[in-house]
């Protein structure tokens, strides 16, 4: 009896089974739900079976990462995001166009998105840059080089464009700034370009009365003059640059943001699947409509429910209780991420920037995909992690939680 609770304390001591297993329910969850939504569909009926191989291929590059010699994360970063900024240009030029999105590479029977994977080596580049002894991130020099780092993909990724993947990188590079030990000050100089360009969406009015804080924050932190002007000319020249990007986006991309203004300007159109998706959760109830027995998902009133709109499926057919065993098992899975990059940062910076990382990227897509899915954001196309639909998406995460276990497993070793 002492032996096999010896061997179990060295089994939880190396594999993080919260972690893990947080993950893989919300994974069968995610399945269920996929299978719901497409058994009876004209096109997507093998969805299911698609997920199921590619869940089979990611748990294979979750244990060859968890396995893998932590060393080898520090090569990883620089010739990452090399490739993945090629692979961002690639698109641009061969990328298959999905509503009005060059975002898709097909290779054969198989295609991916690019800026699934730049997300992670983002993280990768990051973590190594911030962890350097001689980065000092309250200077703007380097803050400067953070920000290229993480906006860079940005820039390529507006090209196609994507707002919803370019909103997830300014969110890694925010989050991780802070976890560097950025200042308030600075914060405010990261976090306000943002809020700038939010306002902008809803008139002139809320942009100038966020111009108009901004004033304000700025003559209470009392810098100099030249870096004061500097920040509040940058935060004009964020405003105008909604103002040129929201003209080059596809007319259906401009109707989402119209509709996130107004839910009803397009009930029939744009805002159709907003208005759907609210009365799926919402029909729900306390239990749930009972496996298949969605009306919104069974007869098809949310086109490709299977991906960016998961969370509803999950909503009307298990109700109160499925989304809750839902967000909780996210929470979960948030907080032992939290915890490990806690940890890590004791012994080594650099493995506990990269949990940081990967935990900004999950918490983004989760709070980004069902603020959309309840009407607190625009549908901007963003999947739900280890749940939504696609073999990108999945293996990318898959990872990400292979590297956090692999930083776990060696947490007790020095760099």
């Amino acid at each position: 009896m002492l032996r096999r609770s010896r061997i179990n304390y060295q089994l939880e001591d190396k594999f993080d089974v919260i972690l893990f297993f947080s993950a893989m329910f919300l994974v069968v969850i995610g399945l269920l739900a996929i299978y719901s939504s497409t058994v009876n569909h004209p096109t997507a009926s093998g969805n299911f079976q698609k997920q199921v191989f590619w869940l089979c291929i990611s748990l294979c590059l979750f244990f060859a990462t968890y396995f893998a010699n932590p060393r080898l994360l520090n090569y990883v970063p620089i010739p990452a995001y090399l490739i993945t900024l090629l692979f961002l240009v690639a698109v641009l030029v061969i990328g298959r166009k999905v509503y009005g999105q060059r975002c898709w590479i097909d290779i054969g029977p198989f295609g991916f998105q690019p800026s699934e994977f730049s997300k992670v080596a983002t993280v990768f580049l990051l973590s190594f840059f911030l962890s350097r002894e001689k980065t000092d991130i309250n200077t703007i020099k380097d803050i400067a080089i953070a920000m290229a780092i993480g906006l860079i993909p940005v820039g390529l990724i507006l090209l196609e464009p994507d707002m919803g993947s370019a909103l997830i990188f300014f969110s890694i590079t925010l989050v991780m700034l802070f976890w560097k030990g950025l200042d308030i000050f600075g914060i405010f100089v990261v976090l306000s370009p943002g809020l700038v360009v939010f306002a902008s969406m809803f008139g002139m009015g809320p942009f100038i009365a966020v111009l108009v804080l901004i004033l304000l924050i700025l003559f209470y932190f009392r810098k100099n003059l030249f870096l004061s002007a500097s920040i509040f000319v940058m935060n004009l020249a964020a405003g105008f640059f909604f103002d040129a990007v929201y003209k080059v986006l596809s007319p259906h991309q401009k109707k989402l943001i119209e509709t996130f203004v107004d839910p009803n300007s397009d009930p029939l159109g744009s805002g159709y699947n907003a208005i759907q998706v609210k009365v799926a959760i919402g029909s729900g109830g306390f239990l749930g409509k009972g496996f298949m027995h969605g009306n919104q998902t069974q007869l098809r009133f949310i086109p490709e429910q299977w991906t960016d709109f998961i969370f509803c499926v999950v909503g009307e057919e298990f109700g109160f209780i499925g989304t809750v065993i839902t967000i909780s098992l996210f929470l979960a899975l948030f907080t032992r991420l939290l915890k490990i990059a806690s940890f890590a940062k004791e012994k080594n910076e650099y493995h506990s920037l990269l949990v940081v990382g990967i935990l900004s990227i999950l918490f983004a897509h989760f709070a980004v995909n069902i603020s959309m899915n309840v009407g607190l954001l625009p549908i901007i196309g963003i999947p739900l992690p280890y749940m939504s639909y696609g073999g990108s998406s999945l293996m990318v995460n898959l990872f990400m939680l292979g590297v956090a276990a692999n930083i776990y497993k060696n947490r007790k070793q020095h760099a």
